[in-house]
């Protein structure tokens, strides 16, 4: 882009800002009205507030990944605040860089203006205002810049900025002095960050502005280097960053081309890249951005609570994102990232699981069964995660936890297990234990997209919709029935592979299964209409056929589920909990102990046992995700 292109679209910009929404060069054909457009974003929390607006954290309901907005109430600023939050979008918008901080759209609010960042560098830009806190740390080690408030574009190096500008402890001394300034000056800053990094205080301190423009202009920096610690081409980089004389600072091509640097450079682009594309793999076209303030609640009930129970812990930038009962415990992760320590996790009887959002494995609590897969090296109870270093090099989709073992599903799409090998739920093809992860054969030709453990089996679901299963296969609660060639029904090893059509008299080769929930002895899934399929122990009317019968085959559940679609459902010890589409929330099977989230004067005590589903909770609630074990429930509702 030209100056003279900067320029008209600067004036641009000014001409909307004054009576009605932002429009940029780049994103002028998705400009819109805040109010008319479908809602797409949800507010998480401030995360900080700066000269012209706040930072706040939002998700992205497409694909619950966080974004960060800066939100400017235009009716606060002067003219010429107007006219710098003008240029921080016209900056914003013609740069482009993996290490910097960048415009990636906006929106008008009514009167407040919002902007998502995304990219920017490399475009004749001088920041003005580079200190330690515009630079940031991802959690993935990608280094960042940010905040182009201040930003000014040049037609060329020589060209000189008049105004006062700047954060004080950066200041160059031609700032100091109201003198012209130019690059020279993001020069002296980066000089002052790096001098930050490598002394741990601010290059220039004082106790008022004047005395410290003083010291910058005096060069009276607050100590020397240590030369013992860093090397003397990196310390001459800094003092020459520092030089009174902006004509004697290096630009920044020569501060890459320093040898130190530039021997280095290459691996640490490709490294850049790396962590980039990994990151760009799972994102999908951003749709036109809007707001809604739909908050998330987090809530239990079972194990004598009758009535659902509000987790105060869990609201606001805490908000839950995924949950997971274990027989005496739950496990939470919460939506912001800042927090968001892990992307997936699962619980056994009396253990955890946990995914990072870089793929690595964490385990914590008893390890006796060999469950922690630290061949119990570190005792019979881990009380903070432990990192399973075997995985390291194998990055984790996805984990799953029975009573007393687990499964893992790798990126490369292999399976692992270890713990209690009793009736062959590792699928090993024996009963032992395994105090490490052991890898498990796969029929060939079979792609497994999810895992899924129960009590004492485990389902493998194929990218086809096709079912796995070994394990304990009382009740039927593998979906195994009896009597086909083939499969072996054996309690203790058992491991099906269930065709679609080979396996014509296997109830479940009817559907594409999506989704797979195994409690304790029944189990419960949802095929890609979303229709709602039970089977295995009826003795509690779990299966929610009106009845208490006996079932060998699989069971549709139509009644209150006619014309329904199911999103969410969760087995526990003689109940199962589902969530439709159309935010309904139903319950049946054994009531006992509170496990429905109805009280006992509701005729839900543990003498009723509906064998019908029924709604609970008195109004239409989103469930993003919801979990059964033994007696407990926890759900989050939006």
């Amino acid at each position: 882009m030209s100056l003279e292109d900067y320029e008209r679209h600067f004036d641009s910009l000014n001409s909307d800002l004054g009576g009605g929404s932002v429009v940029s060069e780049r994103s002028a054909s998705g400009t819109f009205n805040g109010e008319e457009e479908k809602l797409h974003y949800i507010p998480i929390r401030i995360l900080g507030r700066g000269a012209f607006g706040e930072a706040t954290l939002y998700r992205r309901t497409e694909d619950n990944s966080l974004v960060v907005w800066k939100e400017v109430d235009l009716n606060s600023l002067s003219d010429k605040e107007r006219r710098d939050v003008m240029n921080e979008i016209s900056i914003l918008s013609i740069l482009e860089h993996n290490n910097i901080i960048a415009y990636f759209n906006h929106f008008m609010d009514k009167n407040s203006l919002l902007i998502e960042l995304e990219y920017c560098n490399g475009k004749k830009i001088q920041c003005e205002d580079i200190k330690t806190l515009n630079i940031f740390l991802t959690k993935t080690d990608l280094i960042k810049l940010g905040d182009y408030g201040l930003a000014k574009k040049l037609d060329s190096e020589f060209s000189m900025a008049e105004t006062f500008v700047g954060t004080p402890y950066y200041m160059s001394p031609e700032l100091c002095q109201g003198a012209k300034y130019n690059f020279k000056s993001d020069i002296w800053a980066v000089g002052c960050v790096l001098f930050e990094v490598l002394t741990l205080t601010r290059t220039f301190d004082a106790t008022n502005p004047l005395n410290l423009c003083v010291k910058i202009v005096q060069g009276n920096w607050t100590m020397e280097v240590n030369s013992d610690v860093y090397s003397s081409a990196l310390i001459k980089l800094v003092y020459e960053c520092l030089d009174q004389d902006p004509a004697k600072r290096p630009t920044a091509e020569q501060i890459l081309d320093q040898p130190f640097i530039s021997c280095f450079r290459q691996e640490l682009e490709e490294r850049v890249l790396l962590i980039l594309n990994k990151h760009l793999s799972s994102m999908t076209e951003t749709p036109v951005a809007v707001v809604t303030t739909r908050s998330r609640e987090a809530y239990f009930w079972g194990g004598g609570k009758f009535t659902p129970q509000k987790l105060d812990t869990f609201k606001g930038g805490s908000s839950a994102q995924h949950v997971c009962a274990g027989e005496s415990h739950f496990a939470v992760v919460t939506v912001e990232k800042e927090l968001y320590t892990w992307a997936n996790v699962a619980c056994g009887a009396d253990f955890t699981a946990c995914v990072t959002d870089e793929d690595q494995m964490y385990m914590f609590g008893s390890d006796y069964y060999g469950c922690i897969g630290v061949e119990g090296d570190l005792g019979m109870e881990i009380l903070e995660p432990v990192l399973l270093e075997f995985f390291e090099e194998r990055p984790v989709r996805q984990v799953s936890c029975g009573d007393n073992h687990v499964v893992v599903l790798t990126q490369s799409g292999d399976i692992f297990s270890w713990g209690c090998g009793e009736y062959g739920r590792l699928g090993l093809e024996c009963e032992d234990d395994f105090s490490s992860p052991m890898q498990v054969e796969i029929p060939k030709g079979a792609t497994i997209s999810s895992v899924s453990c129960g009590s004492d089996g485990t389902f493998y679901l194929t990218d086809t919709g096709k079912v796995l299963a070994c394990g304990n296969n009382e009740f039927n609660k593998l979906g195994l029935s009896q009597g086909i060639s083939g499969i072996k029904n054996h309690p203790g090893e058992v491991l099906g592979y269930i065709y679609r059509t080979e396996k014509k008299r296997h109830q479940l080769s009817r559907f594409k299964i999506q989704v797979i929930a195994p409690g304790k002895t029944h189990t419960a899934a949802i095929d890609e209409r979303g229709r709602l399929i039970t089977f295995g122990c009826n003795k509690f009317g779990q299966l929610g056929v009106k009845d208490f019968k006996k079932h060998q085959s699989v069971q549709v559940l139509v009644g209150p589920f006619g014309g329904k679609i199911v999103t969410k459902v969760s087995c526990g010890d003689g109940f199962t909990i589902a969530a439709t589409e159309d935010n309904h929330i139903f319950a049946w099977g054994n009531a006992g102990n509170g496990r429905l989230g109805m009280p006992a004067d509701k005729r839900f005590g543990s003498e009723v046992c509906p064998a019908m589903p029924r709604p609970i909770f008195g109004s239409l609630h989103h469930v993003p995700d919801l979990s059964c074990r033994g007696w407990h429930t926890i759900i989050i509702m939006g």
